[in-house]
């Protein structure tokens, strides 16, 4: 399960050490970290990352196949997850050690920045391969945080980026070797943990992405 860390001003959420899908509890647990790290005072930042093969392989689609009248209950969880980390009033980066996908990838994308390992992993979003189509507030997320080409791509191809691929396209901010993901991604957020001081940058993140969050934030987008 998820667990919570503080290193000096970078708070660094462990999603977890398997495939770190979207179970309700999973999410239960992020979505707490996630208060305790905007409840708190003073500078701060967020990284989010992973140990293992896996930074996440998205939704729990076993969870849903065995609990169908929980469907629009489940969509509307992992949707409000996706608002509140592209909304947290703190510089967030997500550091994608291992596969990021689907519901991963999109998670990712309401981070801040990213950072990705280089040589192996992959980035994707599956929903064209799996025949799973991309809710409304999906579509918009992706559609908000990355260009229209590159959306265009990942949406309708399913096409698994690499590191170096997934930096060449604007997905990831940076890519580095294994052993710099994590390092990495706390020294980029280290250095804007005094934007958490003041409720500008979740003003300007609202402002900035609320077609967007307004999807994700209202109830009844169906999967």
């Amino acid at each position: 399960m998820p667990t919570l860390e503080r290193r000096d001003d970078v708070f660094v959420l462990d999603l977890g050490d398997g495939e770190n899908r979207f179970h309700p509890d999973w999410i239960s647990t992020v979505d707490s970290a996630l208060e305790q790290v905007e409840n708190t005072e003073g500078p701060r930042a967020l990284v989010t990352t992973a140990t293992g093969k896996f930074y996440s392989n998205g939704l729990d689609l076993d969870w849903l196949m065995n609990n169908a009248d929980r469907h629009q209950e489940y969509a509307d969880s992992v949707h409000r997850l996706f608002a509140r980390v592209l909304s947290l009033p703190v510089y967030t980066v997500a550091a994608v050690q291992g596969h990021a996908f689907a519901a991963g990838a999109m998670f990712t994308l309401a981070h801040d920045a990213r950072v990705m390992r280089a040589d192996r992993g992959f980035w994707c979003l599956p929903e064209a391969d799996i025949n799973i189509p991309f809710t409304p507030a999906m579509s918009a997320l992706i559609q908000a945080r990355l260009t229209p080409q590159v959306a265009h791509e990942a949406m309708t191809t399913s096409r698994r980026y690499g590191g170096q691929d997934a930096q060449a396209a604007a997905i990831v901010d940076r890519a580095v070797e294994e052993e710099a993901v994590r390092s990495t991604a706390v020294e980029i957020a280290a250095a804007q943990v005094t934007k958490a001081t003041t409720p500008t940058l979740g003003t300007i993140k609202d402002r900035m992405y609320a077609p967007a969050l307004e999807l994700l934030r209202t109830p009844g987008s169906a999967l």
